[in-house]
């Protein structure tokens, strides 16, 4: 894909993390009234956003009947929301006991993609919650499931995620994959050989590199990683923490704007914007107002933008 975009234009969609996927009456949002998914959405319009990723943790559109989907795609129109991508969240094609529902799940999440018009979709191989991240407070602070290391299971992955940007092609998608802390893609140098291993044109690297940021354990430089995946990157989820390293051995880390925190994410984006990035971004947040902390991470990449295309 050839960037046409300016600084203005480039595509910076909302995530919808910070809406529940579950109401208080335990009604998923999944089958909620269309007004719901519309008043969620008035939200993210009135944050000054013209993009919007529907993240399935708050709505599976790919899953949506035809004409409740037709009805999706009508509130979006209405609030001049684009939708230039498509992720998916614990939705593994290697999960021991989901992954070939998955598999079949992400390959209509492709189908739908280009339904919408969304060039980009984002899958990654991060299971679901354990019990005890569904209680803490933040959940990277406990041990979330590993990807098994056997040589079988990493050629199955493999094969799917080959399988599944072979489907993409066909329909002019791009498959990103997204980094996360004990799976196949939890270190630069895991993402980087697994990328080269599926060895095709359409699967790219999600450099969520926040997702590692944030691990109270010690993790790769944040500008190593940067350098090692930059080649690959595709789109890109961007979120920031502070991360505190004591001399005791004390690691802690605590969400952030884009602007403070660990990652300096203007020297990132900068480099992306010279090495030739062209797909769009996605602006996350946990904890507080983080629909308010996503309008002016926006805000702030534009910044850097306006200045990082002219210069090239």
């Amino acid at each position: 894909m050839t960037r046409s975009w300016t600084a203005e234009t480039w595509p910076i969609a909302a995530a919808m993390i910070p809406f529940p996927g579950k109401l208080p009456d335990g009604r998923l949002v999944q089958d909620a009234d269309p007004q719901l998914w519309a008043d969620n959405l008035t939200d993210v319009a009135d944050a000054g956003f013209e993009s919007v990723d529907p993240t399935d943790s708050w709505l599976r559109v790919a899953d949506l009947e035809p004409a409740r989907r037709a009805e999706f795609v009508a509130i979006c129109r209405e609030l001049e929301l684009s939708v230039p991508a498509i992720s998916t969240s614990r939705r593994s094609v290697i999960d021991p006991l989901h992954g070939d529902d998955y598999l079949a799940y992400s390959h209509r999440v492709i189908d739908t993609a280009a339904e919408l018009g969304a060039g980009y979709v984002s899958f990654g191989f991060f299971g679901p919650f354990t019990p005890a991240q569904e209680k803490a407070l933040w959940f990277w602070t406990e041990q979330g499931v590993k990807n098994p290391g056997d040589d079988a299971t990493y050629q199955l992955a493999v094969d799917r995620i080959r399988e599944l940007g072979r489907h993409a092609a066909e329909m002019g998608i791009q498959v990103s994959l997204e980094m996360y802390e004990d799976t196949y893609l939890g270190t630069a140098r895991d993402a980087v050989r697994f990328v080269t291993e599926v060895d095709h044109p359409s699967v790219k690297l999600n450099i969520d590199i926040g997702n590692l940021i944030r691990l109270h354990r010690p993790v790769e430089a944040w500008s190593e990683m940067i350098d090692l995946c930059l080649p690959f990157a595709g789109y890109w989820h961007v979120k920031n923490y502070y991360r505190i390293e004591d001399p005791s051995g004390v690691i802690m880390s605590h969400p952030a704007p884009l602007l403070g925190g660990t990652i300096n994410w203007r020297q990132a984006i900068a480099k992306a914007i010279k090495a030739g990035f062209d797909s769009p971004f996605l602006v996350e947040h946990y904890g507080g107002d983080g629909l308010g902390v996503c309008a002016r991470n926006r805000d702030y990449i534009r910044e850097i933008l306006r200045v990082r295309t002219v210069r090239t």
